[in-house]
């Protein structure tokens, strides 16, 4: 450790000064100097040490997305700057404020091909909202506050690279230019609040008079805007559809919402955006365009932050550039009040129908165990205050629909990025900003293992993260996807299949495996009961398939033509297709058609039958 006051010293003292608490990463001889300042400040600054650096870059953003405040990591030059890529790529997607500081070879030999000599500033220039390299001690107080200022303010990633010679250099070191005043810069920042004006949300107002089948689209934007969202809801008897980044801005027993809407959606969330005359959305720019009224069906309020995506989806009549919260608070005093609650109502008794079905899903006892079980089992097991990391895969299909986040929990997910392995790593950064709250990965098998190696990372910091796998031995979504989307016999999805409750025990944590429907409840309340990390294997039916909430013709006929060209095990998947859709036939919320109860259950018999007989 060196005496000398260094330019790393500098960088880190003036984190510090903007309130940073955290910083994940993982050394390396380019960025060395920059881990000798955080062993100086090692009681003020915590380093969490993980084992991949792109791990490092997405609990910053973990990190940030539940706190709001700014997410930090660094990588060594070369090889472990590029790691960072994804994770600043997922900052910049999923709209969270995370600075990235990598390694540079050394300033007079950058260009000469040297040991990792890449121009890391080039290399983020795609991904990076602010990106500059240090160019000296006298420079970095003056990047480091316009990169945190940045960052903040547009809640994305900013990149500093820094060479390896300037890390270690003193403090007074190098030459000053006479207009570069010492002290001229400072830490003062407050997060812009817009509103939009008066006359704005008047006319916004207007546009809901004689509409009786409003909408509510409520996104990532819409988070900590709950009780205005609820309350523009009850004026407007309308529906509060949630994309699934906006998945805990209204908790999922609230007597307006219809839950999520998409792939993952739910049934009375596609009819409400299928029958309404007008929409508000509110923090979301959901990217799937075809779930949205048709243009021309009803008019439009968007209110969103960032003017650039104000009618990014749909036409908007009346654009509210501001702040969620605030604008919802300005607006709703002007809201006309819908008498007709028949719409509302329709909804409502929609949700209890479609909640009825996610019970029948949540508890079937068929073996091999449905992935539907232990997502719903999970909700029984956590706490009040629990924070959900979600992940991506057909896991986002049972977190969106049977997971049931409450008034007081947090949920989020690589959702606009759609990152696999996202899910750990943002456990990572939640654990270690709310080390006293339960935080929950629901994640799939082809997920985790991309990052396995960082639940050692939450061993060795005791970070007490419960990581709940569904392991089916495939890539789910993509097997699916190659099926229905295309209409070909999957291919390359197979996982060789792994044992995650040794792998656990192996890093000195626990482990629980759960195989029996019967038991999950009581196996998975005990599993998040324990101490310290661990892993939930959760054994489940690689064959169940992430049915949408309305069957769609062309859907079939691509299955169908995937199923003739030759799926491996194509007639147990037919079969157990045929199988759920009987079973659910009762229930007015099921994707197939109606089939009268003593009928359906006799067929869903002879199908069984068939199906356990079949070995392909």
């Amino acid at each position: 450790m060196s005496v000398e006051r260094t330019a790393s010293d500098v960088l880190v003292d003036r984190l510090i000064s903007w309130g940073v608490d955290t910083v994940f990463g993982l050394p390396g001889d380019g960025i060395n100097g920059f881990v000798d300042a955080l062993h100086k400040r090692h009681d003020d600054l915590r380093y969490v040490h993980v084992r991949h650096e792109e791990v490092a870059a997405m609990a910053a953003v973990g990190y940030a997305k539940f706190t709001g405040r700014l997410g930090v990591c660094f990588a060594t030059s070369g090889p472990g700057a590029a790691h960072l890529l994804n994770g600043l790529l997922d900052a910049r997607t999923e709209q969270a404020p995370l600075l990235a500081i990598s390694g540079m070879t050394y300033h007079d030999l950058v260009g000469t091909a040297y040991l990792q000599d890449v121009n890391t500033d080039y290399l983020f220039n795609d991904v990076a909202l602010y990106n500059q390299r240090i160019m000296g001690p006298a420079h970095v107080i003056n990047v480091v506050d316009y990169a945190v200022r940045t960052a903040l303010t547009q809640r994305g990633p900013a990149h500093l690279t820094f060479p390896i010679d300037y890390q270690a250099a003193p403090a007074d070191s190098g030459t000053r230019f006479r207009r570069n005043v010492e002290g001229h810069t400072s830490t003062a920042h407050r997060p812009p609040i817009r509103v939009p004006r008066r006359e704005d949300l008047e006319e916004a107002a207007r546009v809901f008079a004689g509409r009786s089948r409003v909408v509510i689209l409520a996104g990532a934007g819409a988070r900590g805007a709950g009780a205005e969202l609820e309350a523009a809801a009850e004026r407007l008897a309308a529906p509060i559809v949630k994309a699934q980044l906006g998945k805990d801005c209204v908790p999922d027993d609230s007597p307006y919402t219809t839950g999520p809407i998409g792939l993952v959606g739910s049934r009375p969330s596609e009819e409400a955006l299928e029958e309404c005359d007008a929409l508000l959305i509110v923090g979301s720019t959901m990217p799937y365009i075809e779930y949205y009224p048709s243009p021309g069906q009803a008019v439009c309020v968007q209110i969103d932050d960032r003017p650039e995506r104000l009618g990014l989806r749909h036409p908007v009549d009346v654009p509210l550039a501001g702040d969620a919260r605030a604008t919802l608070a300005a607006l709703l005093p002007l809201l006309p009040r819908n008498e007709d609650r028949a719409f509302l109502a329709r909804a409502q008794e929609g949700m209890r129908e479609w909640w009825a079905l996610m019970e029948e899903r949540g508890t079937r006892t068929d073996l091999p165990m449905k992935p539907q079980v232990p997502a719903w089992a999970l909700n029984d097991a956590l706490a009040p205050d629990a924070i959900v990391c979600g992940d991506s895969g057909t896991v986002t299909t049972w977190a969106a629909r049977q997971i049931k986040i409450r008034r007081g929990q947090l949920f989020s997910f690589s959702g606009t990025n759609c990152s696999m392995a996202a899910g750990l790593p943002y456990a990572i950064g939640a654990q270690t900003a709310y080390p006293g709250r339960q935080v929950v990965v629901f994640t799939g098998d082809g997920s985790l293992t991309m990052q396995l190696g960082d639940f050692l990372t939450a061993v060795q910091h005791n970070l007490p993260i419960k990581v709940v796998v569904i392991r089916n031995d495939t890539l789910g979504l993509i097997k699916w996807e190659q099926m229905v989307f295309l209409g070909n016999p999957e291919y390359g999805v197979d996982l060789a299949p792994m044992d995650f409750v040794k792998f656990a025990e192996a890093c000195g944590a626990r482990g629980m495996r759960i195989e029996d429907p019967r038991t999950c409840g009581d196996q998975m309340r005990e599993a998040l009961s324990w101490d310290g990390p661990v892993i939930v294997e959760c054994v489940v039916d690689r064959h169940e398939p992430p049915l949408p909430a309305k069957v769609k013709s062309h859907q079939v006929r691509k299955l169908f033509d995937a199923l003739r060209q030759g799926t491996p095990n194509r007639n147990r998947i037919a079969l157990q297709m045929v199988k759920d859709l009987l079973d659910e036939s009762s229930f007015e919320a099921a994707p197939g058609p109606e089939i009268p109860g003593p009928i359906a259950r006799a067929a869903s018999e002879i199908v069984e039958k068939l199906r356990d007989r079949t070995e392909e």
